[in-house]
């Protein structure tokens, strides 16, 4: 008699298992950090063997950098989010809420730990580029809604996307991932309303 994982198509269980791994590999990362971590306790509590873990990914910071695009992956990638039509200051409002309101969770503060106190080089990079890439996109599916005479004063949405996001952190995001104090809904909404209304006083000014 065949068993369930036998009926299931191979890419279905493929992908069941690869996601299983990540999870695991996230919790052994969070509670071990990444010196202390170890593949073969990521295969054994995602419940695949250490030559499974193999096949999905050719390395321990391999891995780690399929955490970090896991964690980092956030409702910009959605299909139609909220924020996207209103204009500025409200739609940029709201677009400027999410990505801060996950940066500051629980488990982007906890890996954002991992990252800074010992992971490599290059994965601490990796991470803050997927961190920055979300922001980049969520502010470049927004633009297209600016008044035209505004948005014409944009002259690099990329460079404008750096600017939003410095705007958002401003000291509070840094001091919270650095063991500070966590902002509440009303802090973080509120730092997001002052630089939705900053970037677009920037771009008339013709900066950025």
């Amino acid at each position: 008699m065949r068993t369930w994982a036998e009926n299931e198509p191979k890419a279905g269980l493929m992908a069941r298992k690869r996601e299983a791994i990540i999870g695991a590999a996230l919790a052994a990362f969070l509670d071990e950090g990444y010196g202390g971590s170890s593949v073969n306790r990521s295969a054994a509590s995602a419940g695949v063997s250490i030559t499974t873990l193999s096949r999905h990914f050719d390395s321990k910071s391999d891995l780690f950098l399929a955490v970090i695009q896991e964690a980092c992956d956030t409702a910009a990638q959605s299909a139609d989010p909220q924020w996207l039509k209103p204009a500025p200051p409200e739609g940029l409002t709201e677009a400027g809420c999410e990505p801060l309101e996950h940066v500051l969770s629980e488990q982007q503060s906890a890996l954002f730990g991992v990252v800074a106190r010992d992971a490599r080089p290059e994965l601490g990079r990796s991470y803050q580029q997927e961190i920055l890439g979300t922001r980049v996109a969520l502010f470049t599916r927004h633009l297209p809604h600016w008044p035209s005479e505004l948005r014409s004063k944009v002259g690099d949405p990329a460079r404008a996307a750096h600017v939003f996001s410095a705007l958002l952190q401003a000291e509070i995001v840094d001091a919270a991932l650095l063991g500070g104090p966590v902002p509440d809904a009303a802090a973080v909404r509120g730092r997001a309303r002052e630089a939705a209304g900053d970037l677009p006083a920037l771009a008339e000014a013709g900066r950025p």
